[in-house]
């Protein structure tokens, strides 16, 4: 649905400070100050994904933050966006939403500088966020190359855990295991940026993992390979995938690419394969395509943000007419 709104677009004549637009589908908007320097911006917001109040504020909160971190940047400001049924709900749940988002743009070292706020049926949340980048070291989601190495710095299942929530459903522990990574901020990134090896980055978000890589694949014209056994996932999902816990927007995305994943030695892919690889995430993990050579440093900063450090697959070339763009998942 979104690429048909967006191949609708009637785009203004070209500006040349524009670094990014939505030619890329990348996490934000960069728009060049001066020779040196670009400005990032971006916006995001959505509906509950969690009933505690400050939780919601502050995970949309870090979800809009993260797509700076996703460009190689530093966050500056953030703007709130508040819809709230002000009939049906007190004003002061929305101060608790709006505490959650001031105590995520704190630990981004931030304000929370105002905002605006609507009467809607229902509530949601999110942030207009303004960072600022060495154009140097900008991020983009499209520059993976041959020999890469790819890294995914959060576990997957958020999709299935928050659909378990939602239905009363989730295994002791678990709600605590989902709020606690859909709270972290991407912070990692920035110390990304200024790395030349670090070829491509962007955060995987609504279209899963497998989405997201083929966006970046098909922007870079490559071919990608993940181990599936070198994939983490948040707990065990195998009690989800099991009771068909699986969200609506998992079948909607493996409909839209799934026809560009492989399984290597040929086959279809197992259900519980894709149903992992391509749920949606609510503010995670960054996917990162490094050359060999730095790979060690960009694992040495993961570390010591508590990130999963550990690569999952690589770049290869196109392989053959018609194979950019596409995935390969190995066993192993």
């Amino acid at each position: 649905m979104l690429g048909r709104i967006l191949g609708t677009h009637q785009t203004l004549p070209p500006d040349a400070r524009l670094l990014v637009g939505n030619d890329t589908r990348d996490d934000a908007a960069v728009y060049a100050l001066d020779e040196d320097r670009a400005v990032i911006s971006t916006t995001d917001f959505f509906l509950p994904i969690v009933d505690d109040p400050v939780d919601f504020g502050h995970i949309a909160a870090a979800n809009a933050i993260s797509d700076v971190y996703a460009m190689g940047g530093q966050p500056l400001l953030a703007i709130g966006i508040l819809g709230w049924p002000i009939a049906r709900l007190p004003a002061e749940v929305a101060g608790q939403v709006l505490e959650g988002g001031r105590r995520a743009c704190a630990e981004a070292g931030i304000p929370l500088a105002g905002g605006h706020s609507i009467d809607n049926p229902e509530p949601l949340f999110g942030l207009a966020v303004t960072g600022l980048v060495e154009r140097t070291h900008l991020k983009r989601n499209d520059g993976a190359r041959p020999g890469d190495v790819l890294f995914l710095t959060k576990a997957l299942g958020i999709g299935m855990l928050a659909t378990a929530i939602k239905r009363g459903e989730a295994l002791p522990g678990d709600e605590a295991i989902a709020v606690a990574s859909m709270r972290t901020l991407n912070k990692a990134g920035a110390q990304l940026g200024p790395i030349p090896g670090v070829h491509a980055v962007t955060d995987v978000t609504g279209f899963g993992l497998l989405g997201h890589l083929v966006e970046c694949a098909d922007g870079a014209d490559v071919h990608a390979e993940i181990d599936l056994s070198a994939v983490p996932h948040l707990t065990d999902l195998q009690p989800y995938l099991d009771g068909g816990t699986v969200p609506g927007g998992t079948r909607r995305n493996w409909s839209a690419f799934g026809s560009r994943i492989l399984m290597a030695g040929g086959g279809a892919v197992p259900d519980p394969v894709w149903q992992v690889l391509a749920d949606p995430q609510t503010n995670g993990g960054l996917l990162i395509s490094v050359e060999p050579d730095s790979a060690a440093q960009v694992q040495e900063i993961l570390r010591a943000h508590g990130a999963h450090a550990e690569p999952i697959g690589r770049i290869v070339g196109s392989g053959g007419v018609g194979d950019c763009g596409r995935v390969t998942l190995r066993e192993g």
